[in-house]
């Protein structure tokens, strides 16, 4: 589900309702590929505060701010398999988005020290996410 936060570029936000079809019919191409039983589900773009509330038993949002805890051990430390990420736009989440998270009993963790862009992280997260529920 594309999140619209403070520093989601302008363009893409505008852009992004349109773009979901299109999303969507890679995620299904992708899942056909890779043999998948069901496709990832891509939703329309929903502004940061309905994102903070969606269900989940384990809600983690990727931070790079975040020094301590790493992904791939709160994955180890937990044995929920309802888990929901939340990757930070271009420049990262604000301070005050980030204690929006906290606020709804997100917890913050991080993929390492490289800072990567956000096709990257969700890939390397889902991968570690994976690989930990295997």
């Amino acid at each position: 589900m594309p999140v619209i936060a403070s520093r989601t570029e302008t363009r893409f936000a505008i852009a992004a309702s349109k773009r979901v079809e299109r999303w969507q019919r890679i995620a299904l191409q992708a899942s056909e590929q890779s043999r998948r039983d069901s496709p990832p589900q891509i939703d329309q773009p929903v502004k940061l505060t309905a994102a903070v509330a969606l269900p989940g038993a384990m809600r983690i949002v990727l931070a790079e701010s975040e020094q301590q805890t790493k992904l791939k051990d709160l994955l180890h430390a937990h044995s929920s398999r309802e888990i929901v990420l939340a990757f930070g736009p271009e420049g990262g989440w604000t301070e005050s988005e980030l204690e929006l998270f906290r606020d709804a009993g997100w917890i913050s963790a991080s993929l390492g020290t490289t800072i990567l862009r956000v096709e990257t992280a969700a890939i390397a997260a889902l991968a570690v996410t994976l690989s930990e529920l295997a």
